[in-house]
């Protein structure tokens, strides 16, 4: 029995390319195609592939959203991002949400074809050359956990407020607490999460969505 596959991307010569690469052996079936996010997440109201291939860069909904649409909804499908994003942060945000698989296109019919089995038995496929870089984001941002950890409430406070671009007059009054208190809790808060000055504390902040731009 062969596979249902969907491809929902918005370039109509990939998804071509895509269905002629995959329907060469007859072992899988493209079932449907979708040109933007609105019309995939409709699409796969009334029709249910075996697995659906995602791109990330799609008008009126992108792929990261569709697939956060796709969990939130339970629907039962196996998701693979197949993008031109090496960008970690892609693929980190991807596997959050709760991706099968994640794969660059210009990746080989063999290795899409590999990724689509392995991903109906269950298991996740990440293009092997992505794993380094992912593993390595993952361990910084298990350490950066555990610096936030060891913050106290105040200090988590004072940092939020350090990144919104608080001087430490305004950060005490809006605290109700002295300048010396505020500088203290600063000194602290560089050493647990060590950074040197002010613009790194707020970095580190933001890159771990502890405030918004």
């Amino acid at each position: 029995m062969s596979v249902k596959v969907m491809i929902s991307d918005d370039h109509v010569l990939i998804r071509e390319g895509i269905k002629q690469l995959l329907e060469f052996d007859g072992e899988i079936e493209i079932i449907a195609e979708a040109n933007d996010g609105v019309e995939c997440l409709s699409i796969l109201n009334h029709t249910l592939p075996d697995v659906l291939f995602l791109d990330i860069n799609m008008p009126k909904k992108n792929g990261i959203e569709v697939l956060e649409e796709i969990r939130k909804k339970k629907i039962p499908v196996k998701v693979l991002i197949l993008t031109v994003h090496n960008e970690i942060d892609y693929l980190v945000k991807a596997v959050d949400i709760g991706v099968d698989g994640y794969l660059l296109k210009n990746t080989g019919s063999a290795e899409l074809k590999k990724a689509i089995k392995t991903v109906i038995k269950g298991e996740s496929y990440i293009q092997p050359d992505l794993i380094p870089s992912l593993n390595s984001k993952l361990i910084t941002r298990n350490n950066n956990r555990e610096k936030i950890e060891a913050l106290t409430r105040r200090e988590l406070e004072v940092l939020i407020l350090v990144a919104s671009g608080m001087f430490n007059k305004e950060i005490a009054e809006e605290m109700k607490i002295s300048e010396r208190t505020v500088k203290n809790h600063i000194s602290s808060i560089f050493k647990k999460i060590d950074v040197a000055d002010r613009t790194q504390a707020a970095v580190f902040a933001i890159k771990n969505n502890l405030v918004e731009l």
